[in-house]
């Protein structure tokens, strides 16, 4: 399997879209897939199939994450709780090309909470987004807020967000999505806390232990 960085390229919606956590709606019919092929840390087990799309406008960055999954949990609630012990997508970027201004890490559990800080490497300068500029994120899943008995049969959700160019600003300089801008990024899946833990990427971070926080690993997002 190919270890370079991956790249995924971002098409231009037009117009807007609404959230709802459909996979299957006309917007993403035509768009590319992304896949979370990698793993960090012993192979797991419970491997879910994790795939995402991502959309861009001038307002907006849209992202939808599938996952084929099994042992599903989600008892975080409220923003900047610890969602990554729950059954949990993730994407972390650095909007522009260098990665020593920092990196957003957007984390989302199954069931729609949501952390958003910006540092500048692991627990440096870091900085949690204000309540009300994540309140400006809409985001949709197709499974309930809170899952305190874990779902242990085979199950597939989705999840859904766009995300306000506007509140990026605030923490590091953006490179506007257009054609030809490049971002750094990563996507992840996490379940820490559930009963078959797991730790995947999208472009592959060679590290032994599981650390997400590893921008030096970053793919490409490019926008068309």
């Amino acid at each position: 399997m190919d270890r370079n960085p991956k790249q995924y390229v971002a098409q231009r919606l037009e117009g807007d879209t609404a959230i709802d956590a459909n996979w299957d709606k006309s917007i993403w019919a035509n768009m590319s897939t992304g896949k979370l092929s990698f793993f960090m840390g012993k192979k797991p087990d419970h491997f879910p199939k994790t795939q995402f799309k991502v959309a861009y406008n001038n307002k907006y960055i849209y992202v939808i994450f599938k996952v084929d999954d099994q042992y599903i949990r989600a008892v975080s609630r409220g923003y900047q709780a610890s969602v990554c012990l729950d059954s949990c997508v993730e994407f972390f970027f650095t909007p522009g090309g260098d990665i020593s201004t920092g990196y957003f890490n957007l984390e989302t559990n199954c069931g729609g909470t949501i952390l958003m800080y910006h540092q500048i490497s692991s627990g440096l300068h870091s900085k949690p987004l204000e309540d009300q500029e994540l309140d400006n994120i809409e985001i949709a899943t197709s499974l309930p807020s809170l899952i305190a008995n874990e779902i242990v049969e085979p199950t597939s959700w989705t999840l859904e967000y766009k995300l306000p160019i506007s509140i990026l600003g605030k923490y590091t300089n953006v490179a506007k999505p257009a054609p030809g801008i490049k971002w750094k990024a990563n996507f992840y899946k996490c379940g820490d806390k559930t009963s078959h833990p797991h730790w995947l990427t999208w472009s592959f971070v060679d590290k032994p232990n599981p650390n997400f926080h590893s921008p030096g690993f970053f793919g490409i997002l490019a926008f068309e």
